[in-house]
C-alpha cells in the first residue's frame, strides 16, 4: 500500500505548523466534504473515492524521507517534525458508501479529529472524493443509457496518468461497467478484463486475413476481431467469416464476434449485422467504440442499431468535467464545548452549513422511490411518521411526507482512527450501486431533462444558520464602526 500522507497542499502544513506553535493538539475540528453542483449537467451525483479514502488513511504517516525533506525546506520546527514523524490518524470519518446517489450540498463525509489531523488530510480527501465522484457518476450515467448491453471501460489510454488509469477500471464497474481493459486493474480489484487486437496489429501484417487468421490460430476460442482497418463491409467482415469457415470451424471453434471503432456506427451495424445473418453467423456479437458516451449510445439505441457491447474510453475515465467538492469547517470542540463555525460568501451557495449535521433520506414506503434528503443536527431526532420539507431558500416550497421509511446516509467508517466499516467486495458495491439507482425517479436519471432533487435543511438547522448569519451581520457593523472611529483618529493626527 502506497503511503500518500506528503500527497497534501503545503499551506496544510503551513497552518499545521501554527496550530502547533500555538499548542491547540486538544482542540477537536469537524470538516465536511460536499459539491456544490452536479457534473455533466445532470441532476445526480453517484458517490465515489471512498476506497480510496479508507487506504490513504489507513496508511496515514510521515516516514524518515518526508521528514527529512520537510527539514530541508528550512521552514519548519524541529518539535513539529517529531510530531509529524510520530503521527497517526487517530480521528472518525463519517462517509455516504460508494455508489449512492448524492446531491449538492449536503454532507458526503464528515472528518473529526485534532485540528492538525484534520488539515492535513483535507487535499488528499477531496482528490479521492473529486475523482470517484466524477468517474462513478459517468459511468453510471452511460451504462444507464445502454440499458442492459454490456459496456466495456476502454480508457486508460486517455486517462490523466497511471494511477488514474487504474483507479477508472475500479470506479467504472461500480458504476455498472462489465469489466475493464486495463490488466492492472483487473489484477489488483478482480475485475473482468477485455481486449482483442488494435489496428496497428492488423497493419504489422501483409493482409487483413492473415492478421485475423495469426490471432485465430494463437486464441481460436475468443476471436472477436477489430474489422474495419481497411473498409469494414468489403474487407474486414469478409475476412473474419473466411478465417472463421478455413480455420475455426474445421477445428471445432467459431468467431465469437467483431468490434467496429470508425464510420456511421448506425449504418455499419446494421450493414455488418445483415451480412453476418445472411452468411448464417446471427450467433456473431458485434462490438461498437470509436468516442462513446451516454448520448450517442442513446442515439445508437434509439436508431435500432444492432449491438452486443460498447468499449468506452476517451469520454469515460478522462472526460472534460469535474466535480467542484469542498472540505469546510463546520464545529470546533474543546473541552467538550462545541462551537459550530460558519463560512459566509456573498455568493449564497457558498456559505455553509454549521454544526456537526447528519443527512437523512425520505422513501415512499409504496414505490420504494426516494422522496427527499434532509440536512439536520446531529443530535435531532426524525419523525418517522409524519414530516414537513419546507425549502430554506424558497419556504413557499413545501413537501409532506407520510407513510415513509428513513435512513441517515452518513455511516462511521473510522472511529478512534481505527477502521470500523467492512468494506464492500466490488461486486457487493456494484450491486448496491444498482440498488440504489433504483431508487431514483426517471425525471432525475433523464440525460436530457434538470431536475432538482429535494435537499432541505431542518428546522433546527436552519434556525442555527440564520441565527450565526445574523450574529455576523451584528458583529461585522461593530467591526465597521470601530474601523470608523479608528480612520476618524488617524486622519486626525495626521
Amino acid at each position: 500500500m502506497e503511503n500518500y500522507t506528503m500527497a497534501t497542499d503545503k499551506y496544510e502544513l503551513t497552518m499545521a505548523q501554527i496550530y502547533f506553535n500555538e499548542k491547540r493538539f486538544d482542540e477537536i475540528a469537524y470538516f465536511d466534504g460536499y459539491f456544490r453542483t452536479n457534473p455533466f449537467g445532470g441532476s445526480y451525483t453517484i458517490m465515489g473515492g471512498l476506497y480510496d479514502m479508507i487506504e490513504y488513511l489507513e496508511n496515514f504517516h510521515f516516514d524518515e524521507e518526508d521528514i527529512s525533506y520537510l527539514e530541508s525546506l528550512g521552514q519548519y520546527s524541529k518539535d513539529f517534525l517529531e510530531y509529524l514523524k510520530n503521527m497517526r490518524f487517530t480521528g472518525d470519518l463519517y462517509a455516504i458508501p460508494d455508489g449512492t446517489a448524492v446531491f449538492p450540498n449536503e454532507t458526503c463525509f464528515m472528518i473529526r479529529a485534532n485540528i492538525i489531523e484534520a488539515q492535513i488530510v483535507e487535499t488528499a480527501l477531496l482528490a479521492c472524493f473529486n475523482h470517484g465522484c466524477l468517474v462513478t457518476t459517468k459511468a453510471k450515467r452511460i451504462t444507464n443509457e445502454a440499458q442492459k448491453i454490456p459496456v466495456w471501460e476502454f480508457s486508460s489510454r486517455r486517462d490523466r496518468g497511471i494511477g488514474s488509469s487504474i483507479d477508472v477500471g475500479r470506479l467504472a464497474y461500480i458504476g455498472g461497467c462489465a469489466g475493464t481493459s486495463n490488466v492492472y486493474g483487473g489484477k489488483k480489484f478482480g475485475i473482468p478484463t477485455f481486449g482483442t487486437m488494435a489496428h496497428s496489429f492488423v497493419q504489422s501484417y501483409s493482409t487483413e486475413y492473415d492478421a485475423f487468421l495469426a490471432f485465430a490460430k494463437t486464441y481460436p476460442e475468443d476471436c472477436l476481431f477489430l474489422v474495419d482497418t481497411y473498409d469494414t463491409l468489403k474487407s474486414g467482415i469478409p475476412n473474419a467469416i473466411r478465417v472463421s469457415r478455413e480455420y475455426l470451424e474445421p477445428r471445432g471453434y467459431r468467431l465469437k464476434g467483431i468490434r467496429i471503432d470508425s464510420g456511421d456506427l448506425v449504418f455499419m451495424s446494421k450493414a455488418a449485422r445483415e451480412m453476418l445473418d445472411f452468411y448464417g453467423y446471427s450467433d456473431v456479437g458485434i462490438c461498437l467504440s470509436n468516442g462513446l458516451d451516454e448520448y450517442s449510445i442513446e442515439n445508437l439505441l434509439k436508431n435500432n442499431t444492432p449491438v452486443n457491447s460498447f468499449g468506452v474510453g476517451d469520454n469515460l475515465g478522462a472526460s472534460k468535467e469535474r466535480v467542484n467538492g469542498v472540505y469546510k469547517l463546520a464545529a470546533l470542540e474543546y473541552e467538550n464545548v462545541l462551537l459550530p463555525k460558519i463560512k459566509i460568501s456573498g455568493d449564497s451557495v457558498k456559505t455553509t452549513n454549521p454544526g456537526v449535521k447528519k443527512v437523512y433520506r425520505f422513501y415512499d414506503n409504496d414505490s420504494d422511490k426516494i422522496l427527499g434528503d434532509v440536512i439536520c443536527r446531529d443530535n435531532e431526532k426524525i419523525d418517522r411518521s409524519s414530516y414537513l420539507l419546507v425549502s430554506s431558500d424558497e419556504p413557499w416550497r413545501k413537501i409532506h411526507l407520510n407513510d415513509y421509511s428513513v435512513r441517515n446516509l452518513l455511516m462511521p467508517i473510522f472511529i478512534g482512527g481505527q477502521l470500523v466499516y467492512k468494506k464492500p467486495s466490488l461486486t457487493e458495491a456494484r450491486d448496491y450501486c444498482n440498488q440504489e439507482f433504483s431508487t431514483l425517479s426517471n425525471c432525475i436519471t433523464s440525460i436530457h431533462t434538470l431536475s432538482e432533487y429535494p435537499v432541505y435543511l431542518s428546522e433546527e438547522e436552519k434556525m442555527l444558520k440564520e441565527e450565526m448569519l445574523l450574529n455576523n451581520m451584528i458583529h461585522c457593523a461593530e467591526i465597521a464602526k470601530e474601523n470608523l472611529e479608528y480612520q476618524k483618529k488617524y486622519v486626525k493626527r495626521g
